[in-house]
């Protein structure tokens, strides 16, 4: 097993690459800033259709209303992350476009939604009333364009690129405001983007009779058959879960690749649930509620079993400090606080455990009745009433989660059971070193980490990879920082992770130490890759063990706005989440 783990940290700076690549941080960053369109879409939905399940019926006005609040938030989603996709791209294109060189993100946003619309929609004339009606055909607006609007956004900034690197811009006297200079230096790069998806559109409808956004449905509609079998989805989770396993999130790497199918999926199993049939796919977005039922790795249940049937001081605390954030799906604390991450022993029940829920949940959908998920609820949902939510409330589906609790337990506790007694020895050891009572050394023993997984999850942590792969520690540390403030009053921090759930855990401990110990300073939690707008407007930012790979981009930003940049390891980071007063004292100490 040691063999393996040394293989996995051998090969660990190339997933980091392929984390760290810009296209998929592009696609991951531009599709989650448009998460609040799926939440509050699918809230309306939910007001439209739930009362219904339990025999209410609401006056059709409000369902009508709620159907349009529906159609023109979701409906247009395709739109929306076309446009928030060339955002982000544009970011990181800047990060290595020459000195003095600087593409308009905003054009290049606005430049993205007009190609999308000329990748994926049909515009055709109707009659009606016995006149003629220029009509569109929105279907492709919506999640069924997002492939569509990756390419028209990645094709609109490389295009911004080639005519900003060549000056190929117009230009006015010194004299015009920037602002109107601006617009017309985007007038060529605009231009081109749009006309090369409209040719792109011309050749694919005249040699193939369908839009831009349907020829890629057909042709990677093998790849959605072969995603939605039992090996598809076993293949789905189990690199999702690998990838943590290894210190790399692993969500960043799997799932932009697969949310076009997985929305697609979802929205026909909607459509499909309101016509009165039986939704029957199981690769949809809240499949993730199964695959990672409490987080990635399934590990809703390990909490409880580190409480109920673990001897080790060390893993009776981390499943009491984790089992109320695993509850929500932010289970950081566990994976880096047993650990989980590069711990030989949690290697097999981590990746095993959210193939066999996926599994069962296709198998349940398949066979038993189960709906396949048809509406979405937020991330932070406690997954057995998602799942509930989801599956429009059968009863079935709580009988489905009652048995992938019993396999995920039955899964994970004879590994667990194995490493208890690793760290019982070495407790006992300790114990026996100092010359102390096996009561009082036991306490003391609880806050060693186990020097075979303290060294495992060292070698992962440096995860801040240069752009030749080389870890965060070859690197110089923040703290040589001149430009940033050295006194923590008026301080304010902000927090960031990958889903602004783990970010809060320590941006809320920062807030209970400044009220401790009389400090003004500020902090707030967000997601990597929504911070661009904000991040000037901060002193100090600290990234969550998980973005950790983000590091050199970050540095270059915070460089630029004098900002100072803080990377705590996984295990420094769980424990200034638990120490309010001990995160002022690591800010002060850090901007020293």
């Amino acid at each position: 097993m040691d063999a393996i783990v040394k293989m996995l940290e051998k090969h660990q700076p190339f997933f980091e690459k392929i984390s760290r690549n810009i296209y998929l941080q592009a696609i991951k960053d531009g599709f989650l800033g448009c998460m609040p369109i799926v939440l509050t879409s699918s809230i309306f939905l939910l007001i439209a259709t739930l009362p219904g399940v339990v025999g209410i019926t609401l006056p059709q006005p409000l369902i009508d209303w709620c159907n349009k609040l529906y159609n023109f938030t979701m409906g247009v989603m395709g739109i929306m992350v076309a446009g928030t996709t060339a955002k982000n791209f544009t970011a990181s294109m800047n990060r290595r476009m020459p000195a003095g060189k600087v593409l308009n993100d905003g054009s290049t946003m606005v430049a993205a939604q007009c190609s999308m619309l000329l990748l994926a929609v049909t515009q055709f004339t109707t009659k009606f009333n016995g006149s003629e009606l220029s009509v569109f055909d929105c279907t492709s607006m919506g999640t069924r364009g997002l492939f569509s609007a990756y390419i028209a956004a990645f094709i609109t900034v490389w295009v911004y690129k080639f005519c900003v690197s060549r000056d190929l811009t117009i230009k006015l006297p010194k004299e015009v405001p920037g602002a109107i200079a601006q617009n017309f230096r985007d007038i060529i790069p605009f231009g081109g983007a749009v006309i090369i998806c409209g040719i792109i559109d011309v050749v694919v409808r005249n040699l193939m009779g369908v839009p831009f956004s349907e020829l890629l449905i057909k042709l990677l509609s093998p790849l959605f058959t072969a995603a939605e079998t039992y090996p598809g989805l076993i293949l789905i989770q189990a690199a999702t879960a690998f990838f943590w396993f290894i210190g790399v999130h692993g969500p960043s790497i799997v799932q932009p690749g697969i949310d076009p199918i997985r929305l697609a999926n979802q929205a026909e199993n909607l459509q499909v649930l309101l016509a009165g049939g039986h939704p029957a796919h199981s690769l949809t977005f809240n499949m993730s509620l199964v695959g990672e039922f409490g987080g990635t790795g399934a590990t809703f249940i390990v909490p409880l079993l580190l409480i109920l049937f673990m001897k080790s001081k060390q893993l009776k605390a981390v499943g009491k400090a984790s089992i109320v954030p695993v509850a929500f799906a932010v289970n950081e604390p566990l994976l880096f606080g047993a650990p989980m991450i590069l711990n030989p022993y949690m290697l097999i029940p981590f990746v095993a455990a959210g193939c066999v829920n996926v599994s069962v949940a296709k198998f349940f959908i398949d066979n038993v009745g189960m709906n396949g998920f048809s509406f979405v609820v937020p991330w932070a949902t406690p997954a057995p009433i998602g799942i509930f939510i989801t599956t429009n409330f059968q009863l079935i589906a709580l009988v489905f989660v009652a048995i992938i609790i019993l396999l995920d337990a039955i899964i994970y506790l004879p590994f667990l059971k194995a490493y208890d007694k690793l760290l019982c020895d070495q407790e006992a050891e300790r114990a026996a070193e100092l010359g102390l009572e096996s009561d009082g050394t036991a306490s003391i023993a609880a806050n060693a980490p186990a020097p075979a997984v303290e060294q495992a999850t060292a070698s992962v942590e440096p995860t801040a990879a240069a752009a030749d792969s080389k870890p965060v520690a070859d690197q110089p540390e923040p703290a040589a920082d001149v430009s940033a403030k050295k006194d923590v009053d008026g301080l304010k921090v902000l927090v960031l992770c990958a889903g602004a759930g783990t970010s809060a855990m320590l941006a809320n401990a920062i807030k209970e130490g400044a009220a401790q110990t009389g400090e003004n300073i500020a902090s707030s939690a967000g997601a990597y890759g929504q911070h661009t707008a904000i991040m000037d407007q901060y002193d100090v930012i600290v990234l969550a063990p998980q973005v950790r790979s983000y590091y050199n981009d970050m540095k270059a930003d915070t460089d630029r706005l004098g900002i100072k940049l803080l990377a705590p390891r996984g295990k420094e980071y769980i424990d200034l989440t638990r120490d309010p007063a001990g995160a002022i004292k690591w800010l002060r100490e850090n901007l020293d």
